[in-house]
Protein backbone atom coordinates (compact mmCIF):
# COMPACT_ATOMS: atom_id res chain seq x y z
CA UNK A 1 0.00 0.00 0.00
CA UNK A 2 1.41 3.05 -1.00
CA UNK A 3 -0.49 6.50 0.18
CA UNK A 4 0.73 9.87 -0.72
CA UNK A 5 -0.09 13.40 0.87
CA UNK A 6 -2.20 14.49 -2.04
CA UNK A 7 -4.10 11.08 -0.95
CA UNK A 8 -4.49 12.80 2.15
CA UNK A 9 -5.03 16.41 0.97
CA UNK A 10 -8.26 14.48 -0.96
CA UNK A 11 -9.76 12.90 1.94
CA UNK A 12 -9.74 15.99 3.90
CA UNK A 13 -10.97 18.10 1.32
CA UNK A 14 -13.72 16.07 0.22
CA UNK A 15 -14.52 15.70 4.00
CA UNK A 16 -14.63 19.32 4.38
CA UNK A 17 -16.45 20.31 0.95
CA UNK A 18 -18.97 17.58 1.66
CA UNK A 19 -18.46 16.22 -2.30
CA UNK A 20 -16.29 15.46 -5.06
CA UNK A 21 -17.92 18.72 -7.26
CA UNK A 22 -16.50 21.19 -4.55
CA UNK A 23 -13.42 18.96 -3.23
CA UNK A 24 -12.62 19.12 -6.97
CA UNK A 25 -12.16 23.50 -7.17
CA UNK A 26 -10.27 23.60 -4.25
CA UNK A 27 -8.11 20.67 -5.23
CA UNK A 28 -7.67 22.12 -8.52
CA UNK A 29 -7.92 19.47 -10.15
CA UNK A 30 -11.35 17.99 -12.35
CA UNK A 31 -13.80 16.05 -11.03
CA UNK A 32 -13.21 13.22 -13.13
CA UNK A 33 -9.91 13.13 -11.78
CA UNK A 34 -10.43 13.42 -8.72
CA UNK A 35 -12.65 10.75 -8.76
CA UNK A 36 -10.07 8.24 -10.09
CA UNK A 37 -7.93 9.01 -7.49
CA UNK A 38 -10.71 8.25 -4.87
CA UNK A 39 -11.13 4.81 -6.41
CA UNK A 40 -7.47 4.05 -7.01
CA UNK A 41 -6.91 4.48 -3.56
CA UNK A 42 -9.85 2.57 -2.33
CA UNK A 43 -8.86 0.02 -4.63
CA UNK A 44 -4.82 0.54 -2.39
CA UNK A 45 -6.60 0.28 0.91
CA UNK A 46 -9.54 -2.74 -0.15
CA UNK A 47 -11.96 -0.78 1.55
CA UNK A 48 -14.36 1.77 0.89
CA UNK A 49 -13.44 5.07 2.20
CA UNK A 50 -16.91 7.18 1.62
CA UNK A 51 -20.57 6.20 1.73
CA UNK A 52 -21.28 7.70 -1.24
CA UNK A 53 -25.56 6.85 -1.00
CA UNK A 54 -25.07 10.07 2.05
CA UNK A 55 -25.69 13.73 1.04
CA UNK A 56 -23.17 15.43 1.60
CA UNK A 57 -20.68 13.07 1.34
CA UNK A 58 -19.58 10.85 4.35
CA UNK A 59 -16.43 9.29 5.09
CA UNK A 60 -17.01 5.78 5.85
CA UNK A 61 -14.93 4.10 9.55
CA UNK A 62 -11.83 3.36 7.70
CA UNK A 63 -12.50 6.85 5.86
CA UNK A 64 -12.05 8.84 9.37
CA UNK A 65 -9.30 7.21 9.97
CA UNK A 66 -7.16 8.03 7.15
CA UNK A 67 -9.13 11.71 8.01
CA UNK A 68 -6.94 11.45 11.10
CA UNK A 69 -3.83 10.99 10.15
CA UNK A 70 -4.31 13.27 7.66
CA UNK A 71 -5.10 15.93 10.27
CA UNK A 72 -2.40 14.86 12.26
CA UNK A 73 0.33 14.60 9.09
CA UNK A 74 -0.55 17.32 6.89
CA UNK A 75 -0.08 20.31 9.65
CA UNK A 76 3.30 19.07 10.31
CA UNK A 77 4.40 19.00 6.78
CA UNK A 78 3.09 22.56 6.02
CA UNK A 79 4.70 23.76 9.28
CA UNK A 80 8.08 21.76 8.10
CA UNK A 81 8.21 23.37 4.61
CA UNK A 82 7.70 26.39 5.80
CA UNK A 83 10.20 26.24 8.77
CA UNK A 84 12.75 25.58 5.63
CA UNK A 85 11.37 28.52 3.67
CA UNK A 86 12.04 30.57 6.40
CA UNK A 87 15.59 29.29 7.18
CA UNK A 88 16.38 30.07 3.72
CA UNK A 89 15.87 33.74 3.62
CA UNK A 90 17.34 35.56 6.46
CA UNK A 91 15.21 38.94 5.79
CA UNK A 92 14.90 40.80 9.68
CA UNK A 93 12.00 42.68 10.88
CA UNK A 94 9.25 43.34 13.46
CA UNK A 95 6.74 41.34 15.22
CA UNK A 96 4.91 42.74 18.17
CA UNK A 97 2.12 40.40 19.13
CA UNK A 98 -1.30 41.21 21.05
CA UNK A 99 -3.01 38.70 22.58
CA UNK A 100 -7.34 39.07 23.85
CA UNK A 101 -6.56 35.57 24.57
CA UNK A 102 -5.01 35.04 28.69
CA UNK A 103 -4.47 31.65 28.75
CA UNK A 104 -2.39 31.70 24.74
CA UNK A 105 0.57 32.27 26.72
CA UNK A 106 0.32 28.46 27.44
CA UNK A 107 1.00 27.59 23.57
CA UNK A 108 2.17 30.95 22.20
CA UNK A 109 5.71 31.05 23.80
CA UNK A 110 6.65 27.64 22.62
CA UNK A 111 5.47 28.63 19.21
CA UNK A 112 7.90 31.92 19.59
CA UNK A 113 11.03 29.82 21.03
CA UNK A 114 10.59 27.77 17.67
CA UNK A 115 10.38 31.14 15.50
CA UNK A 116 13.14 32.89 17.35
CA UNK A 117 15.62 30.15 16.34
CA UNK A 118 14.66 30.61 12.89
CA UNK A 119 14.44 34.13 12.71
CA UNK A 120 17.10 35.64 15.18
CA UNK A 121 16.79 38.93 13.71
CA UNK A 122 13.19 39.17 13.73
CA UNK A 123 12.52 41.85 16.62
CA UNK A 124 9.58 39.88 18.63
CA UNK A 125 7.64 40.57 21.20
CA UNK A 126 4.10 40.77 23.33
CA UNK A 127 2.02 43.08 23.92
CA UNK A 128 -0.54 42.21 26.64
CA UNK A 129 -1.54 45.38 27.86
CA UNK A 130 -3.28 46.03 24.20
CA UNK A 131 -5.50 42.93 24.74
CA UNK A 132 -8.78 45.22 24.45
CA UNK A 133 -7.33 47.24 21.86
CA UNK A 134 -5.44 44.84 20.22
CA UNK A 135 -7.21 45.22 16.50
CA UNK A 136 -7.44 49.08 16.45
CA UNK A 137 -3.55 48.84 17.19
CA UNK A 138 -2.79 46.41 14.17
CA UNK A 139 -4.35 49.83 12.14
CA UNK A 140 -2.59 51.70 13.54
CA UNK A 141 0.88 49.48 12.95
CA UNK A 142 1.36 49.34 16.66
CA UNK A 143 1.56 46.04 16.72
CA UNK A 144 1.97 43.18 13.75
CA UNK A 145 0.00 40.02 15.01
CA UNK A 146 -3.24 40.04 17.22
CA UNK A 147 -4.30 36.36 18.72
CA UNK A 148 -8.03 36.79 18.42
CA UNK A 149 -11.05 34.36 18.64
CA UNK A 150 -13.27 37.43 17.22
CA UNK A 151 -12.99 37.50 13.58
CA UNK A 152 -14.30 40.46 12.07
CA UNK A 153 -14.63 42.30 8.80
CA UNK A 154 -11.87 45.08 9.15
CA UNK A 155 -10.64 46.69 5.72
CA UNK A 156 -7.00 45.76 5.46
CA UNK A 157 -6.83 42.94 7.97
CA UNK A 158 -6.54 39.49 7.63
CA UNK A 159 -8.09 36.76 9.45
CA UNK A 160 -6.13 33.54 9.35
CA UNK A 161 -7.52 30.38 11.35
CA UNK A 162 -5.54 28.48 13.25
CA UNK A 163 -6.88 25.86 15.40
CA UNK A 164 -9.96 24.77 16.56
CA UNK A 165 -10.77 24.20 20.20
CA UNK A 166 -12.75 22.81 23.12
CA UNK A 167 -13.59 25.02 26.31
CA UNK A 168 -13.80 22.03 29.04
CA UNK A 169 -15.14 22.01 31.92
CA UNK A 170 -13.09 21.05 35.26
CA UNK A 171 -14.25 19.69 38.38
CA UNK A 172 -12.74 18.09 41.67
CA UNK A 173 -13.19 14.37 41.29
CA UNK A 174 -15.14 14.34 44.75
CA UNK A 175 -17.19 17.23 43.11
CA UNK A 176 -21.47 16.47 42.35
CA UNK A 177 -20.99 17.41 38.80
CA UNK A 178 -18.17 14.96 38.21
CA UNK A 179 -20.51 12.20 38.16
CA UNK A 180 -22.33 13.87 34.84
CA UNK A 181 -21.03 13.32 31.53
CA UNK A 182 -21.14 15.96 30.32
CA UNK A 183 -22.51 19.43 31.58
CA UNK A 184 -25.14 22.67 30.61
CA UNK A 185 -25.46 25.91 31.53
CA UNK A 186 -27.79 25.26 34.47
CA UNK A 187 -25.40 23.37 35.95
CA UNK A 188 -23.41 26.26 36.86
CA UNK A 189 -26.33 28.68 38.57
CA UNK A 190 -25.37 27.30 42.00
CA UNK A 191 -21.05 27.28 41.40
CA UNK A 192 -18.70 29.48 42.03
CA UNK A 193 -17.13 30.02 38.61
CA UNK A 194 -13.20 30.16 38.97
CA UNK A 195 -12.12 32.74 35.54
CA UNK A 196 -9.08 34.47 34.46
CA UNK A 197 -8.85 38.25 35.06
CA UNK A 198 -10.73 39.24 31.65
CA UNK A 199 -14.01 40.50 31.09
CA UNK A 200 -16.84 37.78 30.84
CA UNK A 201 -17.11 39.17 26.91
CA UNK A 202 -13.72 37.41 26.15
CA UNK A 203 -14.65 34.29 27.93
CA UNK A 204 -15.75 30.79 26.47
CA UNK A 205 -17.46 29.79 28.79
CA UNK A 206 -19.71 33.25 28.97
CA UNK A 207 -20.10 33.66 25.24
CA UNK A 208 -20.67 29.92 24.03
CA UNK A 209 -23.11 28.75 27.38
CA UNK A 210 -24.43 31.02 29.79
CA UNK A 211 -24.99 33.99 28.25
CA UNK A 212 -27.24 32.59 25.52
CA UNK A 213 -29.09 30.79 28.45
CA UNK A 214 -29.18 33.66 30.87
CA UNK A 215 -27.63 31.89 33.30
CA UNK A 216 -25.60 33.56 36.32
CA UNK A 217 -23.14 32.04 38.11
CA UNK A 218 -23.43 32.06 42.22
CA UNK A 219 -20.05 33.39 42.49
CA UNK A 220 -17.27 34.62 39.97
CA UNK A 221 -13.51 34.20 41.03
CA UNK A 222 -11.07 35.71 39.07
CA UNK A 223 -7.26 34.07 38.97
CA UNK A 224 -4.22 34.74 37.20
CA UNK A 225 -2.67 31.40 37.16
CA UNK A 226 -3.56 28.29 35.37
CA UNK A 227 -2.15 26.68 38.08
CA UNK A 228 -3.82 28.55 40.51
CA UNK A 229 -6.99 27.59 39.21
CA UNK A 230 -6.64 23.73 39.02
CA UNK A 231 -5.36 23.93 42.57
CA UNK A 232 -8.58 25.68 43.49
CA UNK A 233 -10.69 23.27 41.56
CA UNK A 234 -9.10 20.10 42.92
CA UNK A 235 -9.75 21.67 46.58
CA UNK A 236 -13.74 22.11 45.84
CA UNK A 237 -13.35 25.76 46.06
CA UNK A 238 -14.97 26.17 42.43
CA UNK A 239 -15.74 24.53 38.89
CA UNK A 240 -13.75 26.33 35.90
CA UNK A 241 -13.77 25.93 31.73
CA UNK A 242 -10.20 25.89 30.21
CA UNK A 243 -9.13 25.69 26.52
CA UNK A 244 -7.87 22.16 25.87
CA UNK A 245 -4.68 23.18 25.27
CA UNK A 246 -4.65 24.20 28.83
CA UNK A 247 -4.67 21.23 30.08
CA UNK A 248 -1.17 19.84 28.51
CA UNK A 249 0.56 17.35 30.87
CA UNK A 250 -0.92 18.72 33.95
CA UNK A 251 -1.15 15.34 35.91
CA UNK A 252 -4.27 15.30 38.00
CA UNK A 253 -3.93 12.42 40.43
CA UNK A 254 -7.16 11.61 40.41
CA UNK A 255 -8.10 14.93 41.48
CA UNK A 256 -10.06 16.34 38.74
CA UNK A 257 -11.67 15.63 36.30
CA UNK A 258 -13.04 17.18 32.77
CA UNK A 259 -16.06 17.30 31.08
CA UNK A 260 -17.65 18.69 27.50
CA UNK A 261 -19.85 21.81 27.54
CA UNK A 262 -23.08 20.74 26.26
CA UNK A 263 -23.71 16.94 25.05
CA UNK A 264 -22.23 17.32 21.85
CA UNK A 265 -19.17 19.82 22.81
CA UNK A 266 -18.55 23.19 21.98
CA UNK A 267 -16.16 24.38 19.61
CA UNK A 268 -14.28 27.59 19.23
CA UNK A 269 -11.61 28.59 17.02
CA UNK A 270 -8.44 30.88 17.30
CA UNK A 271 -7.57 33.36 14.45
CA UNK A 272 -4.58 35.33 13.83
CA UNK A 273 -5.35 38.67 12.58
CA UNK A 274 -2.58 40.24 10.46
CA UNK A 275 -2.47 43.65 7.60
CA UNK A 276 -3.22 42.06 4.46
CA UNK A 277 0.15 42.48 2.69
CA UNK A 278 2.21 41.18 5.78
CA UNK A 279 0.58 37.90 5.82
CA UNK A 280 2.47 36.24 3.29
CA UNK A 281 5.56 37.61 4.26
CA UNK A 282 7.95 34.72 4.78
CA UNK A 283 8.84 35.08 8.71
CA UNK A 284 4.73 35.69 9.24
CA UNK A 285 3.93 32.99 7.25
CA UNK A 286 6.32 30.59 8.92
CA UNK A 287 4.62 32.05 12.46
CA UNK A 288 1.73 31.46 11.42
CA UNK A 289 2.30 28.03 10.32
CA UNK A 290 3.90 26.89 13.78
CA UNK A 291 0.87 28.63 15.29
CA UNK A 292 -1.19 25.85 13.47
CA UNK A 293 0.33 22.97 14.54
CA UNK A 294 2.21 23.59 18.44
CA UNK A 295 -1.08 23.82 20.09
CA UNK A 296 -2.40 20.72 18.17
CA UNK A 297 0.05 18.98 20.11
CA UNK A 298 -0.68 20.50 23.46
CA UNK A 299 -4.31 19.45 22.71
CA UNK A 300 -3.15 15.57 21.94
CA UNK A 301 -0.92 15.77 25.41
CA UNK A 302 -4.50 17.21 27.37
CA UNK A 303 -6.83 14.61 25.87
CA UNK A 304 -4.01 11.67 26.79
CA UNK A 305 -3.61 12.41 30.17
CA UNK A 306 -7.05 14.09 31.32
CA UNK A 307 -9.04 11.18 33.17
CA UNK A 308 -12.40 10.61 31.34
Amino acid sequence: MHIEFRHLRTIKAIHEEGGLARAAQRLNITQSALSHQVKGLEDQVGVELFVRRSKPMKLSGAGMRLLRAAERILPELAALEAEFQGLQDGKAGRLHIAIECHACFEWLLPVLERFRRAWPDVDVDIRPGLAFGALPALMREEVDLVVSSDPDDLPGIDFTPLFDYEPTFVAAARHPLAEKSFVVAEDFRDQTLITYPVDRTRLDVFNALLTPAGVEPAEIRQVELTAVILMLVASMRGVAVLPDWVLRDRGSQGEYVTRPLTETGVTRRLYAATRAGETTTPFMAHLLGLARTEPVKLQGHARGSMPA
